[in-house]
């Protein structure tokens, strides 16, 4: 129960957020949540005097829906039964007329609805405002005031309609507003209220504290069932259900549930579910709300999976699934990387970057890592989290960007393409072990299993690292955008992977490794077809095109490159001699025994990346007319996923 802990402690520490709306970038709004609250959509709203009286109505906008509604824990946790939420509702239950309008319904929900409103505004804790609503719903006329005043449609027989018709657009000249919001028919639309009082301001209800507070007390004084709570420890009324719509409004699924009442979830083992486990509703309250702030704050959703990484003291901290880019300032000038910076500047840089998370006083601080799936449509489960302190945590990121990095250009800042050294994003490792058109559910498997590799520093898995080698070995199949953005990634694995080898961006000439040894002789041999052909000239050189057969049979291959080489060394007369004398030098490093057909390791594209990125940006090289920089504009594609 570690997680709900937290998570309770994390909703009373920051309990001034509580019914405060915020916005997301789409627009969206979002709030941390008042116990016994919940959200949902809301399509209408409904204008009363303090008389309950009906004033106006309005089809509410999507980005204006959000709507903090009062719950008990049995409307939180129904389906198809028919449970009233205390004040706001679908039509169903809170219109008296509607069977007129749609015909029979199932039970009596509108007598429910009115039975447990009644119950609210006849107890201590009642409220004028909501009073006035009840004034209101008991008359039943709640549908045929919305007909009359255009927020509802009906067809010739005064029957609701289920969707728009031609003949409605043209008599009124555009699509009825209500179902520019509904996905479903009319009669699912969910109503709100507010209410006009004299010399006060209109009062919206879903926002109203003193409202909120009314049915809090209210509802805590009907819960009367107290046990043990597992988080707290303390004796207090347990909740019997638990909250749902965790990860956005239409979400079913529950990470605590306990309905199996003729399986074997824990019957055999316990007579009920609380000798199992019992969870104060007040703990379990907040906690869930906790948790739906938080991913609608700075969760990251990938096909129902959800990523999220919060501080106790600062909830805003680096996230282990982002880019080193990420984590610098905006302001900060310098974020290109040069091939001639040192790993230890670079290091320092990383430090800087994570230093503001570091001292802020509380030396107590933690930092939780969840991550959530549904395996069905009724279930949640929490696939990964891990608790740590704050220091050891930012030790261990840190550790991440200083050993999975590479130069890489396909970020952007200020919409121009910059360069940077460091690691690179989950989601991007994933298109560049499985390409820019993978799925999603590919690239959260892959994020799931990469959190160990940084969070808990283990190793890789080498099926994603070979993967990636194999994409970055076969360019002719990917653009050239994708291929160098591939090609830089797959380095950073592969850097890790032999991370105790020392390798950096900047050309290791004492290296007589035989896989970095061809993958310089291949830069080699690239660089001099392309100085040959000119910048007009944009197919792929000869060592591009048998990149991948180099890989796997580099002897043999190197031989069939070298034969085509020979043209474009001729070209370039005595330019050539620079390129002729390095390749000769790279050449006379490698070992008899080792110019064989024996595949490469992942080794030969650190040597490539090298070697190319070192000619490019050579002080002998710098005056030409070809450099990286200018070849990077034809071959840079997208910002980083």
């Amino acid at each position: 129960m570690t997680w709900l802990a937290n998570l309770s402690r994390t909703y009373d520490e920051h309990a001034s957020y509580v019914g405060q709306f915020e916005k997301k970038r789409n627009g969206k709004e979002y709030a941390l949540i008042p116990i016994s609250h919940t959200t949902q959509s809301a399509h209408i709203e409904l204008l009363l005097d303090d008389k309950g009286n009906y004033l106006s109505a309005k089809v509410v906008k999507k980005d204006d829906s959000s709507t903090i509604i009062p719950c008990t824990e049995a409307a939180a946790s129904r389906t198809s039964a028919p449970v009233p939420y205390p004040l706001f509702d679908k039509l169903v239950y809170i219109a008296g007329d509607y069977e007129k309008y749609m015909g029979a319904v199932k039970g009596t929900p509108y007598n429910d609805y009115l039975e447990q409103l009644k119950r609210w505004c006849e107890s201590e804790y009642s409220h004028p405002k909501v009073r006035s609503v009840y004034e209101y719903v008991r008359k039943g006329s709640l549908m045929t005031d919305l007909i009359q005043n255009g927020i509802l449609y009906t067809d010739q027989e005064g029957r609701l309609l289920d969707k728009s018709t031609p003949e409605l657009e043209e008599r009124l000249g555009h699509k009825p507003e209500i179902f520019e919001v509904l996905v479903g028919e009319q009669s699912g639309a969910f109503v709100r209220f507010a209410v006009e009082t004299a010399g006060e301001p209109e009062s919206r209800l879903w926002r109203d504290a003193s409202v909120q507070q009314s049915f809090i007390r209210y509802y805590d004084e009907s819960l009367k069932s107290a046990d043990l709570c597992y988080v707290s420890g303390e004796w207090l009324p347990a909740a019997d259900k638990h909250a749902s719509r965790i990860r956005h409004s239409g979400d079913k699924s529950k990470l605590i549930s306990a309905n199996d009442s003729s399986g074997f979830t824990y019957r055999g083992r316990f007579r009920n579910s609380r000798e199992a486990a019992s969870v104060s509703y007040a703990v379990s309250q907040k906690g869930h709300n906790a948790l739906k702030w938080l991913i609608e704050r700075q969760g990251i959703t990938i096909d129902g999976k959800v990523f999220l990484v919060w501080g106790s003291s600062q909830l805003d901290i680096p996230v282990p699934y982002e880019d080193t880019f990420s984590l610098y300032d905006e302001t900060e000038s310098d974020i290109a990387a040069m091939s001639d910076s040192t790993h230890k500047q670079f290091a320092l840089q990383i430090r800087r970057a994570l230093g503001g998370y570091r001292y802020d006083g509380d030396y107590q601080s933690k930092v939780t890592i969840m991550s959530l799936d549904a395996a069905t449509p009724g279930r949640m489960s929490i696939v990964y989290y891990r608790d740590l302190d704050q220091k050891v945590y930012l030790d261990r990121l840190e550790t991440w960007h200083n050993t999975c990095c590479w130069l890489h250009r396909y970020r952007k800042k200020d919409n121009q393409f910059v360069a940077f050294i460091g690691a690179p994003a989950t989601r991007d490792i994933a298109f560049a072990a499985y390409g820019e058109g993978a799925n999603e559910k590919i690239v959260k498997g892959l994020m799931e299993r990469m959190l160990p590799c940084i969070v808990d520093g283990k190793d890789i898995p080498l099926d994603i690292v070979r993967s990636a080698i194999h994409r970055a070995s076969n360019p002719v199949a990917l653009e050239p955008w994708e291929w160098e953005k591939t090609l830089s990634i797959t380095c950073a694995l592969v850097n890790k992977t032999f991370h105790k080898e020392g390798y950096e961006v900047g050309l290791n000439t004492e290296s007589n490794n035989r896989s970095y040894l061809f993958g310089r002789m291949l830069a080699i041999a690239d660089v001099i077809e392309r100085r040959a052909l000119g910048r007009d000239e944009k197919r792929a050189t000869n060592a591009i095109r048998y990149m991948n057969a180099f890989a796997q049979r580099p002897g043999r291959t190197w031989t069939i490159i070298q034969s085509n080489l020979q043209p474009y060394q001729e070209k370039l007369g005595a330019e050539a001699g620079y390129y002729n004398r390095l390749l000769d030098g790279v050449g006379a490093a490698l070992r008899i025994e080792d110019f064989t057909d024996k595949p490469l390791s992942g080794l030969y594209l650190l040597g490539f990346y090298s070697q190319r990125n070192d000619l490019y940006t050579s002080k002998k090289d710098r005056g030409s007319e070809l450099s990286l920089d200018s070849e990077s504009e034809d071959v840079e594609g997208g910002e980083s996923e």
